[in-house]
């Protein structure tokens, strides 16, 4: 049966990634994956929280917020309402643990990267979006520390990038938008680095549950699908 995309199994949605999109921040990226769109921004900041201190090494943290009409219908805005979401708090700290995966923080010194992702438009894989944009901006703010004569050498390691898989009418398929997502029987998130590790997978089933060997053409597809987001975000930064 057809994706509701009309995609292949295997392909991903246009993806686009700009970079320097934001005036003020070190570092920025406005990355598309069809409608979905984020802001990244990295800003830098010449501290580190206070279990840091002392310590040499940098830290790279991350905050993720959707705005009001990033949807359908009108989303309150969290600072409103005076608390965030469960969901927003563990999105956030998946983006600060997948960028701090591929950065040295010793090379940093004691300073602070915050990673603002904000979602302009939502449709489906908003977090994995996030992680591949941020790259970017982060990417970004280490060039201008560097520039500026801040860092002596670039802390980042390599590249990290996400991606969505599922199973759809017994299909594995990847990048699910929306449409796809809340159909499936199977949705996973997974997190790799261009050196081939793998930095998270959040999956889960629908009803029945999926076997071995379903997760691993999820496992593929993603690889797929993130070497084709690497390549993006080499360009996206002047290294293709």
């Amino acid at each position: 049966m057809p994706r509701p995309s009309g995609r292949a199994p295997d392909a991903l949605r246009p993806v686009s990634l700009l970079p320097g999109v934001a005036r003020h921040a070190e570092g920025s990226c406005l990355i598309r994956m069809g409608v979905t769109e984020v802001l990244c921004t990295a800003s830098v900041e010449g501290r580190v929280p206070p279990f840091l201190r002392g310590s040499g090494k940098g830290w790279v943290t991350a905050e993720y917020g959707m705005l009001p009409r990033a949807t359908h219908t009108r989303g309150d805005r969290e600072a409103a309402r005076g608390k965030q979401s469960g969901r927003t708090q563990e999105i956030q700290r998946l983006i600060g643990r997948s960028l701090r995966a591929v950065t040295d923080r010793a090379a940093m010194g004691e300073m602070t990267i915050t990673l603002d992702c904000d979602v302009l438009t939502a449709d489906g894989g908003t977090r994995c979006a996030a992680i591949t944009g941020a790259w970017v901006a982060l990417h970004q703010a280490f060039a201008h520390c560097r520039k500026m004569n801040i860092l002596a050498r670039d802390p980042l390691a390599g590249q990290v990038a996400a991606v969505s898989a599922g199973l759809w009418e017994g299909e594995a398929i990847l990048d699910l938008e929306y449409a796809e997502d809340s159909a499936a029987q199977a949705d996973a998130n997974f997190v790799l680095t261009g050196a081939g590790g793998i930095v998270e997978v959040q999956a889960t089933a629908e009803g029945e549950p999926f076997t071995d060997a379903q997760f691993q053409s999820l496992l593929t597809l993603a690889r797929t699908g993130t070497a084709e987001l690497f390549a993006a975000q080499r360009a996206a930064v002047g290294l293709a």
